[in-house]
């Protein structure tokens, strides 16, 4: 018997200043492995992560483990173990890496060792200003805040937007070896790393969502690729 979703999304709907940027998605996220969002730019897919967690204005019902958060506020829906990873990385520039670490702890005993194992590279740098990293670097910075502590799910958005290939298999393990210990919903453009990490895909489009299903079934259909996403799989493999 298969465990019940870590996410169940219904009706979910959200606007930024006033206007409507996601229309109604519903979809959910198994309680193991990684879920990948998908759809062409501008879909919604950054705004349904944000509505989700509550960054923006939302309605629709949001539940987490059997219990609702989109009556809650961010910082309630972070406490209840949701890890997120924002694009852009978004670090604290002027502190150092180890810093920006302490400054995401939210528990008695944080895993620092687990953080690093999976990112040898900022234990050398701990002391460096996070601002003075590369972009590779950054992003590891920003996903390894994210787990540090032990989280009910992760909510990635386009962790490998922008790097070098060598730097994208790196942040691609290191979400591997993640999801081996927490379920991960993953917005990515990069459809190799998709297809080498997700198990399933919600596809939105225009604010919807527009296919369900497993992220190879996707991935090995070029026309249903293409249909979807508006590029051929075999351009990105």
């Amino acid at each position: 018997m298969s465990a019940p979703p870590i996410l169940t999304v219904e009706h979910l709907r959200c606007s930024i200043a006033g206007q409507q940027v996601v229309e109604d998605v519903s979809f959910e996220v198994p309680a193991t492995g990684i879920t990948a969002v998908l759809g062409r730019n501008g879909a919604g897919k950054t705004s349904t992560l944000r509505g989700i967690l509550g960054l923006i204005q939302r309605r629709g019902t949001v539940t987490l483990a059997g219990t609702r958060i989109d009556t809650m506020p961010t910082h309630k829906i972070v406490q209840r173990g949701v890890g997120y990873v924002p694009e852009d990385r978004e670090v604290f520039a002027k502190l150092s890496v180890a810093e920006n670490l302490a400054l995401a702890e939210r528990q008695k005993n944080p895993r620092r060792d687990f953080v690093a194992e999976l990112f040898p590279d900022l234990v050398d740098r701990r002391d460096q200003p996070a601002g003075t990293l590369s972009g590779g670097q950054q992003q590891m910075v920003s996903v390894a805040r994210a787990l540090i502590n032990d989280n009910a799910l992760l909510l990635v958005d386009e962790p490998t937007k922008g790097l070098a290939p060598r730097i994208v298999d790196e942040v691609a393990e290191a979400l591997h070896e993640a999801a081996k210990v927490v379920p991960i919903l993953l917005v990515e453009q990069n459809l190799e790393v998709v297809r080498r990490l997700a198990d399933s895909a919600v596809v939105i489009g225009a604010g919807r969502v527009v296919h369900t299903g497993s992220a190879a079934e996707i991935l090995d259909d070029d026309e249903l690729t293409k249909r979807l996403l508006g590029v051929h799989a075999e351009a990105h493999a």
